[in-house]
């Protein structure tokens, strides 16, 4: 009744922050966002706690696939990404994987190391084949990790792993990259959430610390 009232009189009631956010890793078969393919995507979800708590890892909400490839990438490129070319060659269709993905994240925001990479590669891949590019919020962990001046000179994602003890099962490898992504965020919330108390706020720390110069 008076939510009715308010949008009767030109108010609305606050939208809720989703508390679903996801982690994602993508590989592929080279770092050029305008040429390259996408290979695979891994990704899990966190639950944001009440407050804008500490999230909590979510393994049993996950998703990982790797698209079917008309022909392989080189060799020096699968001993990155350890995706063979039979895996690659024997993948998913890629429309299925891509609106499979969209249906399983829905609104939730996207958070990645290097998101603009993630995020190129991901809508590229959705406009090749004609299809809608993903509409959610997206948020890059890395200039998060550099406003919290825990390791001034850290620039890669293995700087922070190392910084924290954080252990990767199998480095450039999406879902176990994702994973180790994931525990990087949890060990940054404390420090990033004292200049950012919501999703907005923390979208917008991202986007200034993008700026900032790295050492």
């Amino acid at each position: 009744m008076f939510a009715s009232l308010l949008a009767r009189f030109g108010f609305s009631s606050p939208v809720p922050e989703p508390n679903r956010w996801v982690v994602l890793d993508v590989e592929t078969t080279g770092l050029d966002p305008h040429r390259d393919r996408l290979l695979a995507i891994a990704a899990i979800a966190v639950e944001v706690g009440p407050g804008f708590t500490r999230p909590a890892i979510i393994l049993g909400d996950s998703y990982e696939a790797v698209l079917r490839q008309e022909f392989a990438s080189d060799k020096d490129n699968i001993l990155v990404h350890h995706i063979g070319a039979g895996a690659q060659k024997q993948g998913r269709p890629a429309v299925e994987v891509l609106e499979e993905f969209r249906h399983w994240v829905g609104d939730s925001p996207l958070l990645a190391f290097h998101a603009p990479f993630d995020h190129a590669m991901i809508n590229r891949a959705y406009q090749q084949l004609h299809l809608p590019p993903l509409s959610n919020d997206w948020i890059d962990i890395e200039p998060l990790a550099a406003l919290s001046g825990l390791k001034p000179k850290a620039r890669a994602l293995d700087d922070w792993l190392s910084h924290f003890g954080i252990e990767c099962a199998v480095r450039h490898q999406a879902a176990a990259d994702t994973l180790a992504t994931c525990e990087l965020l949890l060990c940054l919330w404390s420090s990033i959430t004292r200049e950012a108390n919501s999703l907005k706020a923390l979208k917008t720390l991202a986007k200034h610390g993008a700026w900032i110069p790295r050492t």
